[in-house]
């Protein structure tokens, strides 16, 4: 029997890269990789369908679904993760010295339904009561890194959303204060220059996050993977064998950073990094599959359901190949 030849578009995460690189084959499977960032091949995924397999926003991809839109079907990995207190960053002379200040401010983001700005928001109206229509939205360019729209979306009238010409940079915009705030996963380039302007709303946003997962126990998805609709129908049993290629990939980016005998990640305390973070989120601290994520893939969907960004919350069940349904991460 011939093997699958298959396009995988993605970044080279080290959860992902044997995958890339071939140390990891699917069973059953050649892989074609493509290596780019998250926001290139979210944009040719979703304009274009160019890939058989990639990475993609969780977030734009729900509200497809939510839609009736089925031309992508997911697998249940999450190459992308991450907590999003970190991801606010505030101009000093703004008047911002806490969450609810962000009230009345204008706000800038690279893309509005883009998951770390759909996550953020939900954590200041969980958190701090802070209502994505009590502030004044930008989206556009960030320090010279453009994102063309990726999918289309209608607003209510009370939220307002400034959609910027594709030269006017939000960057400068927060460092001269012409923007209050900016969310989004791309530190500002003028953060760490001397005699900076900016500065992250949680200072000691490790902490904070911290807190959050030991009371909350969410851990922030951000990507998952998706097939062409095409492709997995003629082909059903790849999902499956890509899931557990993806969970070997996992396994072992855990094991290379947890590798004594000679350090191979660049940080001389990379190996109490993990064994704190395993204390904290449990031993695989980034699992696959639906039942130990499900509280995180419940909470995005609610996100975009009060955001306006949904009409409909969709099952989880909905959103993943019916033979990854039941796997275990």
């Amino acid at each position: 029997m011939s093997r699958l030849s298959l396009t995988f578009a993605a970044w080279d995460y080290d959860r992902v890269k044997p995958l890339m690189d071939g140390t990891i084959k699917p069973e059953g499977i050649d892989i074609k990789p493509i290596i780019s960032r998250p926001s290139e091949t979210f944009f040719r995924m979703l304009r274009h369908q160019e890939f058989d397999v990639s990475e993609l926003s969780l977030s734009n991809y729900t509200m497809l679904r939510a839609e009736g839109d089925e031309k992508f079907i997911a697998i249940p990995v999450f190459p992308s993760r991450l907590f999003r207190h970190s991801c606010i960053f505030i101009n000093k002379n703004a008047g911002i010295n806490e969450p609810k200040d962000l009230i009345g401010k204008k706000i800038g983001v690279p893309e509005y339904s883009m998951t770390a700005a759909v996550v953020a928001r939900g954590l200041l109206l969980d958190e701090y009561g802070v209502k994505p229509d009590s502030i004044e939205w930008f989206s556009g360019t960030q320090d010279g890194l453009q994102r063309p729209s990726r999918i289309d979306f209608d607003l209510p009238e009370s939220v307002v959303l400034h959609r910027m010409p594709i030269e006017q940079d939000m960057g400068p915009m927060l460092e001269t204060g012409e923007l209050d705030a900016i969310i989004s996963p791309n530190a500002p380039m003028s953060l760490n220059s001397e005699n900076s302007s900016v500065r992250r709303l949680f200072s000691d946003y490790r902490e904070s996050e911290k807190e959050y997962f030991e009371r909350t126990g969410i851990f922030p998805i951000m990507h998952t993977v998706v097939f062409r609709r095409e492709v997995y129908d003629a082909n059903p049993w790849a999902a499956l064998s890509l899931y557990e290629a993806f969970k070997k990939a996992k396994e072992l980016a855990y094991a290379e950073m947890m590798e004594t005998d000679a350090l191979k990640i660049t940080l001389p305390w990379v190996v109490a990094e993990m064994e704190e973070t395993r204390r904290v989120m449990g031993h695989d601290f980034w699992p696959y599959g639906i039942e130990s994520n499900r509280l995180a893939l419940s909470t995005l969907p609610k996100y975009l359901h009060e955001q306006n960004l949904i009409q409909r919350i969709p099952e989880i069940e909905e959103l993943f190949t019916a033979n990854t349904l039941e796997v275990r991460g």
